[in-house]
């Protein structure tokens, strides 16, 4: 009777056990089931965003692709425009010049018809008609000259503006480029929990434009120079003269090779020891050596 009285209580007490164990085990489980459920979650969110980030960022590189595509097409129709530009401005001047010198002959012409005039009065009547018809030829020789050097100024203001609509351009190319940097920022941050990373971004400063000053007029002072760099694709070119040889901004260099003219550089840019200009009137490309000169 002892024997099943002490089996009885061992029962009731393993029992005891089993159940207090059973609660336990419920509590691990029930609480490892509600992290496992809350990681989960998060784990979701994180993976919708990075997605939505990835999207966005996949988004954003084919719109700067094609932007950086339109973007060359554009600067490659500009620049077509602008060498056309560049050579319709040099048969201007070209005609400005021969309209100069026949103005100057039709008004040295006037003044000896006059002097004849004055001199000779047995045939006035003939030297006042030629007179006046040489006036008219110099009057509509004015004309002319005013038409083209307003053809010319209208010529010189497209140019400027094509340089600034491809300026336009380049910082509409580099904001984008500033916009993936700060989404691969993000993308970043957001992956750092999970324990992926990835490549760093470097960060484009946007470069500061430089103006492009009126013209100076720089005859008779006798500067000359090397040619030390050109830039072909932007039309740029550095001389060996600055600010100490008394260049300024909007000076106009002749550029020669020997006898031949080559191109103008118009100063844009000076430093104490060279200069820095844009290539005008581009006859042939210039090259590290040629001299520069104010005078021709």
């Amino acid at each position: 009777m002892r024997k099943g009285l002490v089996l009885s209580t061992l029962t009731k007490i393993l029992i005891v056990l089993v159940t207090i164990s059973s609660i336990f085990l419920c509590g691990i489980v029930v609480t490892y089931v509600a992290l496992a459920d809350n990681y989960k979650e998060e784990h979701d969110k994180i993976k919708i965003e990075r997605d939505a980030l990835v999207e966005s960022e996949k988004s954003l590189t084919e719109q700067r692709n094609a932007m950086e595509t339109a973007k060359n097409d554009k600067e490659n129709e500009l620049n077509n425009e602008i060498d056309k530009l560049n050579t319709k401005i040099s048969t201007l001047e070209a005609e400005l010049k021969v309209v100069e010198a026949q103005k100057k002959h039709e008004e040295k012409r006037a003044s000896d018809m006059a002097s004849v005039v004055e001199t000779t009065t047995q045939t006035s009547k003939e030297t006042t008609k030629l007179l006046m018809d040489t006036q008219a030829q110099l009057t509509k020789l004015e004309a002319e000259q005013t038409k083209l050097k307003a053809q010319f100024d209208d010529t010189s203001g497209t140019l400027l503006e094509k340089l600034a609509v491809i300026q336009t351009l380049e910082k509409e190319k580099k904001q984008l480029i500033e916009e993936k940097v700060e989404l691969q920022n993000r993308l970043d941050k957001l992956l750092q929990p999970v324990g992926k990373a990835t490549a760093p971004a470097v960060t484009v400063t946007p470069k500061i434009e430089i103006a492009r000053p009126a013209p100076v007029i720089a005859k008779k002072i006798g500067l000359k120079g090397q040619v030390t760099a050109v830039d072909t694709k932007n039309k740029m070119a550095s001389i060996s003269i600055g600010t100490a040889d008394g260049v300024k901004e909007g000076m106009k260099f002749h550029v020669t090779r020997g006898d031949k003219f080559i191109c103008d550089i118009l100063i844009i840019d000076v430093d104490a020891e060279e200069a820095v200009g844009a290539l005008e009137l581009v006859q042939d490309q210039p090259r590290t050596g040629d001299t520069v000169t104010t005078n021709l």
